[in-house]
């Protein structure tokens, strides 16, 4: 394998010459190997939108070269359609403030556009890190991006709890006796209250701070409102500018709320599911068996692992709250954690309400 030798302020690193990712994702990497679970591709996709975005808008203020712009809104399209994702090499805890990621995402793009405009990868002649990360501070990108991840999960939970409250309707309607409607339509209702709510947090989310005034013009309004509508293009969301230029990022309370709504939903299903298992013990509903049976003969493996689910979000949002408490100031030093919580709780209740429509739902039968 052939490699290349790239230096920074703590001395020399070899990275394979065919890497996108340079020596500062390398340092992250072999820094915090702790959880070795990557980044998730929806938070790759955010930090790529938010390059784009920033170019595009760079250049129209004449902040960017035309050719560099280009060569770096390609490079975050490629992204974007799902090339690249294994050059993002740093941990999804990694040094709590989140300067990894942005790191790693600033040397794929910019080791990409320089290959597009015939450079070398690690050389940044063509593109330099600071052309990515123009006018961007850390902190408020970081952010920002989590909040633009978090968004796009969650539309894909509440997406798939939909189909779930479809199916529940269906075996309402077309397979139950009378005598257990009430107990099915309490569950359904109970899951469809909690998925409007949970789609009423989401709003919490989608306010972008104008941030520090790091451009040094008398009025950078416009500059944060074109941010605003192209990220609105590129993801098809709603967010909007906010009204107080550091509340939306000094607090990171909407990642609580979000969070405390999903762990609210999580525990309704979960009692839910302990109702259906009763149901099942008593013989009033048959599950086909998959060879996984209880005591007595019924297969509730799946509403035992509903139950196992909540126990684990319900540790995700302690985590999540004590981590944005420990803010101090403007300054919060643990949002990878805050992140890495959310995002797997917002994977994981997806992923059980799927189950649970599939395995359980869809194939029970009444006796």
């Amino acid at each position: 394998m052939k490699y290349r030798i790239e230096k920074d302020a703590l001395g020399e690193k070899i990275i394979p010459s065919e890497a996108y990712y340079g020596i500062h994702s390398l340092r992250s990497k072999e820094t915090f190997e702790i959880t070795k679970n990557g980044l998730c591709r929806q938070n790759i996709k955010a930090l790529a939108t938010i390059k784009k975005v920033f170019a595009k808008v760079n250049c129209e203020y004449n902040f960017l070269d035309e050719k560099k712009c280009e060569a770096i809104m390609l490079s975050c399209d490629e992204i974007l359609n799902g090339r690249l994702h294994g050059q993002f090499i740093i941990d999804s805890i990694h040094d709590g403030y989140g300067y990894g990621m942005n790191m790693n995402v600033c040397e794929v793009v910019a080791n990409r556009a320089n290959e597009m405009l015939g450079g070398s990868k690690g050389q940044y002649e063509k593109v330099t890190l600071e052309d990515v990360d123009l006018n961007q501070d850390t902190d408020e990108i970081v952010v920002l991006a989590g909040k633009i991840t978090a968004v796009r999960l969650v539309k894909k939970l509440i997406t798939e709890g939909k189909k779930l409250v479809n199916s529940l309707d269906d075996v309402i309607n077309n397979k139950l006796n009378d005598s257990l409607k009430e107990q099915f339509v309490c569950i359904m209702d109970l899951l469809d209250n909690d998925l409007k709510k949970l789609n009423k947090a989401l709003g919490e989310l989608l306010e972008i701070s104008e941030g520090r005034n790091i451009l040094h013009l008398d009025d950078d309004s416009e500059y944060w409102k074109k941010i605003v509508k192209n990220i609105n293009t590129i993801s098809s969301d709603k967010f909007v500018l906010g009204s107080k230029t550091y509340n939306s990022i000094s607090s990171l309370n909407p990642f609580i709320i979000v969070s405390s709504q999903i762990k609210n939903m999580m525990v309704n299903l979960s009692k839910g599911a302990s109702d259906l298992k009763e149901m099942v013990n008593n013989k009033q509903i048959i599950v086909p068996s998959s060879g996984y049976m209880d005591s007595k003969g019924a297969d509730t493996s799946c509403l035992d692992v509903v139950k196992q689910i909540s126990f684990y979000i319900i540790g995700n949002d302690i985590t999540i709250s004590r981590c944005v408490e420990d803010s101090k100031l403007n300054d919060n030093c643990l949002k990878t954690m805050i992140f890495a919580c959310l995002f797997e709780s917002a994977n994981l209740v997806r992923r059980t309400l799927r189950t649970l429509r599939e395995q359980f739902i869809e194939i029970i039968e009444v006796k």
